[in-house]
């Protein structure tokens, strides 16, 4: 109610300059502790963890066989581990990385952009899973597919899989979907605070369906349908922000035009 009653009012009193760089000072220890213990969690759990990104590998038909993905050397369980553990503990630790920020930029802004923060957090946040989900279950078992083949037409053996070269492209390949994912959300968020206008990025529609495939074909393997599954997406997000954008620019019109 005290955002539709005053959605402009700000919360941020005048403070000294010592105060915000302790605030400052307070945010990035919190964010720190915060990476440091999502880092061991995962650490803790990578047995786990590497149990289920070695899901993919069904495509290769090696699970089928029961071998298991092989170390190249005596390192390699602890160096994959550190694998896991980074960039796992980077995922967990978003949520907490992003009330750290909030917590200190909140005091400075108003009620109506604190709503708006807080709204492309949640929505940024499904935008990566869904990114991180899409690359698990149809990107990367097409992508294991294609290489494989590609390996037994080169002539090369496919029996034997290190375990030191598969994870790097698993964890790289869902990190970038997911990341992609947040480029309608960035157009969005610039559109929202006025940067962009739906009427540009009508403009630049059709340079933007290219781009998306463009980055399809960079991110995903040599097929079309891997190809396909990652730039439809992008292209309906991209939509779904010039509309969203559209419909804040009207709703900010009529209340300008009812003052």
């Amino acid at each position: 109610m005290a955002l539709i009653k005053d959605p402009d009012r700000r919360d941020d009193p005048p403070r000294p300059l010592l105060e915000h760089l302790m605030a400052l000072r307070d945010m990035l220890v919190f964010g720190a502790v915060a990476w440091v213990l999502c880092v061991i969690v995962c650490g803790c759990f990578s047995r786990c963890i590497f149990a289920w990104l070695q899901s993919p590998m069904d495509a290769l038909a090696v699970r089928e066989t029961g071998q298991a993905l092989a170390a190249r050397g005596p390192v390699d369980g602890v160096s994959v581990g550190l694998q896991i553990a980074f960039w796992g503990g980077t995922a967990l630790s978003f949520p907490f990385l992003a009330f750290a920020v909030l917590r200190f930029v909140f005091p400075a802004l108003t009620r109506r952009e604190k709503a708006t923060l807080l709204v492309i957090l949640v929505v940024g946040t499904a935008f990566f899973i869904s990114g991180v989900w899409l690359a698990y279950r149809e990107t990367l078992p097409a992508m294991l597919s294609v290489f494989k083949k590609i390996n037994v037409w080169i002539g090369m053996t496919s029996d034997v899989y290190f375990a030191s070269d598969y994870m790097p492209v698993i964890l790289k390949t869902l990190f970038a979907f997911g990341l992609v994912f947040q480029l309608p959300l960035i157009l969005f968020t610039l559109g929202w605070f006025g940067i962009l206008t739906s009427e540009a990025m009508r403009a630049k529609r059709r340079i933007a369906i290219v781009l998306a495939f463009v980055l399809a074909m960079v991110l995903t393997p040599p097929d079309p349908m891997s190809q396909i599954v990652m730039a439809i997406p992008l292209c309906l997000l991209y939509e779904l922000a010039v509309w969203a954008v559209w419909f804040k620019e009207t709703a900010g019109f009529r209340r300008k035009k009812a003052r």
